[in-house]
């Protein structure tokens, strides 16, 4: 069996190499090494993005929209150039906030510890392209804020009259995927995984998943590649096996769902 569609695959962690200067005596070249720790936070939602973005030729440039060309395109290089840290890295200095991750120096390295969890190191960053906006209006011609427009979440506002909504609908446009954080669910409230989901006058079917083991404080992922089902963990030798039926989806942390092809 033809495994090249299985490439590249993220391993867990990395170690980044910069030239920082010469000895003055000597003048050999001084190493300044970059050593990343606990990327599972990051790594299965990369290798979902990167699924994702070979999944349709428009998304990329859907993608770019949110994320910036320049990123999406030095992002594809780098994965289909095989250089796995420098890909956790560009996601890391451009797109996250500096209070999102641990850093300190050990002698010559600089250890980057990303320990935590993935929704603060990766969804929280796609805010703007999963934002929504939704319309109200009160019966009380007298009410104070008649009419509001609520962005992201609802919020309660007290009145004497009916408030009415409208449709929910994405502020952009609808993206060419959506993130859904299942931490939010408790496990009671959800009989099922769904497949697909109707949002906006848009289906959405289920591409991939993330998944939290507790025991180990570790992620890991499964998507769809060409119609298999894969699961993906860059901590293990095996980072990425075939599975022989779609996953059973326990432990979620994360549900990732692409937008359908409109007949």
């Amino acid at each position: 069996q033809d495994r090249s569609f299985w490439r590249p695959v993220l391993p867990w962690g990395g170690v980044y190499t910069i030239k920082a200067g010469r000895k003055a005596i000597s003048c050999t070249p001084l190493y300044v090494k970059i050593n990343l720790k606990n990327t599972c936070t990051i790594d299965g939602f990369l290798m979902l993005l990167y699924v994702i973005l070979r999944e349709k030729e428009t998304f990329p440039r859907e993608v770019a929209i949110y994320l910036g060309k320049d990123f999406v395109e030095h992002f594809l290089y780098l994965m289909d150039s095989y250089d796995y840290t420098t890909v956790k890295l560009l996601w890391i200095w451009d797109k996250m906030e500096k209070q999102q991750y641990k850093s300190q120096i050990h002698k010559a390295a600089l250890e980057i510890d990303l320990f935590g969890n993935e929704h603060e190191n990766f969804t929280k960053n796609l805010e703007n392209l999963m934002s929504t906006i939704q319309e109200s209006l009160c019966s009380n011609w007298k009410c104070p804020a008649r009419f509001q427009e609520y962005m992201q979440r609802m919020i309660k506002i007290k009145c004497d009259g009916q408030r009415e909504f409208s449709q929910r609908v994405f502020c952009h446009g609808p993206p060419p995927f959506v993130i859904l954080n299942m931490q939010l669910w408790k496990s009671e409230e959800l009989a099922y995984v769904p497949y697909y989901l109707d949002l906006s006058d848009h289906r959405y079917s289920l591409e991939g998943a993330t998944l939290f083991n507790k025991e180990e404080h570790h992620y890991s992922a499964a998507f769809q590649i060409d119609g298999y089902w894969m699961h993906y963990d860059g901590l293990r030798n095996d980072n990425l096996i075939l599975l022989n039926k779609p996953p059973q989806f326990l432990l979620l942390s994360s549900l990732v769902y692409i937008r359908a092809t409109e007949n």
